[in-house]
């Protein structure tokens, strides 16, 4: 018997695990469900696939942490691109996922204007994010695909790893915006956020970089 991919149902919050999978069959499942307009986060490593189906309140925390971190870069003035939950794949290492956020910053320019991104040919994004409230991230397709700085987030408490070495160490600092307290600043945000309002909060949280970054002018 035969399974067709319209018969995948994966419940929001769920995961769907696939293995003996080949690179190429991963390339035809991911073009096919992409095709039928189905939402589900792909995550590949050595023969395993990974399907899952997240929450709203994954999507709600994935879009204003990520709508953070833009206005840290904008009011820094800092250029950068949004990728979002762009497949990041290697087919030499045969390492592929999905993350809820990514960006490029210090590579920016070197993507700039690319249509595609291979990262056996191109820079992994400087920053990605992963909102692990009904499932946990996998550090190894993140460290074998060379991506710098991850955040994890778990619904309350932001945690921070840095690639040193080809392994991720957890880190007190994020790389990308080593002047302020991140782990901190962006759970307090975010529950404002539920609490007070977007629009509100958003207004609140460029207010605080812009006095930071005066503050840090004054100091020099």
């Amino acid at each position: 018997m035969q399974l067709t991919l319209e018969q995948l149902c994966i419940p929001q919050g769920q995961q769907l695990l696939l293995k003996d999978i080949s690179w190429q069959m991963f390339e035809t499942i991911q073009d096919e469900f992409e095709k039928a307009g189905r939402k589900s986060r792909f995550s590949y490593s050595k023969g395993w696939l990974e399907l899952m189906s997240p929450l709203a309140v994954h999507e709600f925390d994935k879009i204003i942490i990520s709508d953070f971190v833009k206005a840290l870069l904008e009011e820094q003035e800092i250029e950068f691109i949004d990728l979002g939950s762009v497949t990041l794949r290697s087919k030499r290492a045969k390492k592929a996922v999905e993350p809820d956020a990514c960006f490029y910053i210090q590579h920016e320019a070197k993507i700039r204007g690319k249509d595609k991104i291979h990262l056996d040919i191109d820079p992994a994004p400087d920053l990605a994010i992963e909102i692990d409230i009904t499932y946990r991230s996998h550090f190894d397709n993140y460290e074998k695909l060379g991506v710098p700085e991850l955040w994890r987030f778990d619904g309350q408490i932001l945690k921070i790893f840095l690639l040193e070495k080809g392994c991720y160490q957890e880190s007190d600092i994020s790389l990308q915006f080593p002047q302020l307290s991140i782990k901190q600043l962006i759970p307090d945000y975010l529950e404002q956020c539920k609490k007070n309002g977007r629009n509100k909060t958003m207004r609140a949280f460029r207010q605080m970089i812009v006095e930071n970054l005066v503050l840090k002018k004054s100091e020099l």
